[in-house]
């Protein structure tokens, strides 16, 4: 699949309100839908799985070109930075390239 462009973001995140592990999985899997919808990205808790308050998601996305994957991943970190329910601790984003 030649022109396919692909990029990871971590996003570390602190859920203030959750008091147990079922209350972080609750606002984590509406977080995760939000981010699903208005782009075609992947999603998925990485890190942290034990802490009430702390998560980290790896989101992945692909696109022909990198502009688009990277408009993906921003989107994305501008639907978490709108969430009432979490506090953004920071991003990092890798470019994985296109393959040759």
């Amino acid at each position: 699949m030649a022109g396919l462009h692909a990029a990871v973001m971590r996003a570390d995140l602190r859920i203030p309100s959750s008091g147990s592990l079922k209350a972080k999985r609750r606002v984590l899997k509406s977080l995760i839908a939000r981010l699903s919808t208005p782009a075609p990205v992947a999603v998925a808790e990485v890190d942290h799985q034990d802490l009430w308050q702390r998560a980290t998601l790896g989101i992945a996305a692909v696109a022909p070109q990198e502009g688009q994957v990277i408009r993906l991943l921003h989107v994305a970190e501008r639907t978490i930075r709108e969430s009432h329910e979490v506090e953004l601790l920071g991003t990092a984003i890798e470019h994985c390239g296109a393959p040759e």
